[in-house]
């Protein structure tokens, strides 16, 4: 016979850790894809809380009603939402970097419908984000995502959040550098190939003007694009692995700017 005891205390407590793990899955690569069904995540997340409220120990908490109590689900949101915004920088990579591709080799119009964000999406950033979240279950590293919000409880209890806005202020910035960083660096060698094709139809231009060069250059621009995509994709899982190491050093800082 299974004998089953719980307080208010304990479901308080339960509640406030499933908050921040149902947080952090909103925002968290992997786990926020809208084509997983939300009966499966809101399971997930359970299961994953009854497992920390079973391994973290019993504090008691410290609040003034409910007004107090809503300040500390507050405090979870906040800190969920946070850790999988610094975890999900993979995905902005690779979206801006394919949206800077397609804007270069003339596919910014050719947008699809994405079933993951629902939104509007360009084509090359829509490869890159699927391959590297390829790679990313490939490596692992959605069980490192999943151990560092289990982890964050060792150094931000409940309630134990002290925001620190001038480091959140720095690490943003320092997320939104980085973005922009890397998705350059992704788009150095198609950036440099287009700009020696915009070079020579300039020069083609102004011997044979009779050549429209317009026409040409638009299919030239395409092909070349392809091309160079196709001899760079090989160095995708070198890529995705420096940018796991900057979703690391992300969260760490977001974790230092709420201890």
């Amino acid at each position: 016979m299974i004998n089953i005891n719980f307080s208010l205390e304990s479901i308080e407590y339960f509640i406030l850790i499933l908050i921040r793990i149902a947080s952090f899955m909103v925002s968290a690569p992997f786990f926020n894809m809208s084509n997983t069904p939300r009966r499966v995540k809101i399971g997930f997340a359970a299961c994953v809380s009854v497992i920390v409220y079973e391994i973290l120990p019993k504090t008691v908490l410290t609040y003034d009603g409910m007004l107090g109590y809503s300040v500390i689900v507050v405090k979870e949101v906040t800190t969920g939402l946070f850790l999988g915004l610094a975890a999900n920088i993979c995905t902005y990579i690779m979206q801006v970097a394919g949206n800077m591709i397609d804007m270069h080799i003339g596919l910014s119009m050719a947008t699809e419908y994405d079933p993951v964000t629902m939104t509007q999406s360009a084509v090359s950033g829509n490869l890159y984000n699927y391959l590297v979240l390829l790679l990313l279950v490939v490596t692992n590293m959605q069980h490192y995502i999943l151990r560092a919000i289990v982890d964050s409880y060792q150094v931000l209890p409940i309630n134990g959040q002290n925001f620190n806005w001038n480091h959140m202020m720095t690490t943003m910035v320092t997320l939104m550098s980085d973005i922009f960083i890397l998705a350059f660096r992704m788009v150095l060698p198609v950036f440099a190939c287009i700009m020696i094709l915009n070079v020579i139809l300039g020069i083609m231009a102004k011997v044979a003007p009779q050549m429209n060069m317009f026409a040409i250059g638009i299919q030239l621009k395409i092909l070349l694009g392809f091309l160079i995509m196709f001899l760079t994709i090989g160095l995708l899982p070198y890529i995705s692995d420096f940018v796991f190491s900057e979703m690391k050093k992300i969260m760490t800082m977001m974790l230092e700017g709420m201890h």
